[in-house]
């Protein structure tokens, strides 16, 4: 099994530019689920938006080629990809001579649906929508929606995962809320480097304290996990300890590597946000 620590994070790296699929790293999504008590179905579904700034290849002629790309990778996948393995698969395009557009999107959807499913039965493929220069100007910039807890003035004295500073009001009428901040931040699993996020909270059920959630998000500070994996944890936090009828946690983080992440994870049917990115983003 695939392990954190035999990928290529925080090692000096071959620089291939020459197609190469194998350089896909899979790493197992069931670990960190035994730690937050997830046992067979979790009880979220979702994916994980991941927007790549640096594709480039050559066409038949020699001449490079650029696009933006966005890939959905459905949560129920049995892995992550890797995200330095991720830019270095995609690095391998760049002296390539590749037919068409068509041919790019279908390696890579390919490629990449291997990767998460592998070891596994591949039950559906991951997405892949290509965006070619002339509709870069349509990408918008967009803040997430909610009520910004960033607002509260208080004091943050924990800064490693702390679900008891969540509290509901579980004695009084139900509400609807959604929530964002801009403070999440935590660091990469093996290298230590910071992962810089915003987050959106939006869940039905007992009121959540504001003050104690926002002293929640700002104790991932000195976290060390994955984009995805934090996410997780961030709802199973939430589901299991203020019991919300419904509950979707949403984060987008900042790039790396020319790589931005943004899983999206929820306790009821709905579609997917739009992959829109953030102004840090």
């Amino acid at each position: 099994m695939n392990t954190p620590e035999h990928s290529e994070l925080g090692k000096v790296s071959a620089y291939v530019d020459q197609y190469d699929a194998s350089l896909l790293f899979p790493i197992s999504r069931v670990g960190k689920r035994l730690e937050l008590g997830v046992t067979g179905t979790p009880p979220f579904f979702g994916a994980d938006l991941w927007t790549a700034f640096e594709l480039s290849w050559l066409n038949l002629r020699g001449k490079p080629q650029v696009a933006l790309a966005h890939f959905t990778v459905p949560s129920e996948t049995p892995n992550i990809v890797e995200s330095k393995s991720f830019k270095l698969y995609l690095n391998s395009f760049n002296n390539t001579r590749i037919a068409d557009v068509a041919e790019v999107q279908a390696r890579l959807r390919a490629d990449i649906s291997e990767a998460a499913w592998r070891g596994a039965p591949q039950a559906s493929q991951v997405g892949v929508k290509l965006l070619l220069p002339e509709m870069f100007d349509r990408e918008p910039v967009h803040e997430l929606d909610g009520l910004n807890l960033d607002r509260l003035d208080l004091e943050c004295t924990r800064y490693t995962p702390a679900p008891d500073l969540l509290t509901a009001a579980f004695g009084e009428p139900p509400v609807s809320e959604v929530f964002t901040s801009n403070l999440l931040k935590s660091n990469c699993l093996v290298t230590g480097q910071p992962d810089w996020g915003s987050v959106q909270i939006s869940y039905s059920g007992p009121q959540i304290e504001q003050a104690g959630l926002l002293q929640y998000l700002v104790s991932f500070r000195n976290h060390h996990e994955f984009h995805e994996q934090c996410v997780e944890r961030i709802f199973m936090d939430l589901w299991t300890r203020c019991k919300p009828a419904r509950l979707s946690v949403y984060a987008r983080y900042t790039r790396r590597g020319g790589l931005d992440i943004s899983p999206f994870r929820t306790s009821y049917p709905q579609g997917l946000p739009a992959n829109i990115r953030t102004a840090r983003q």
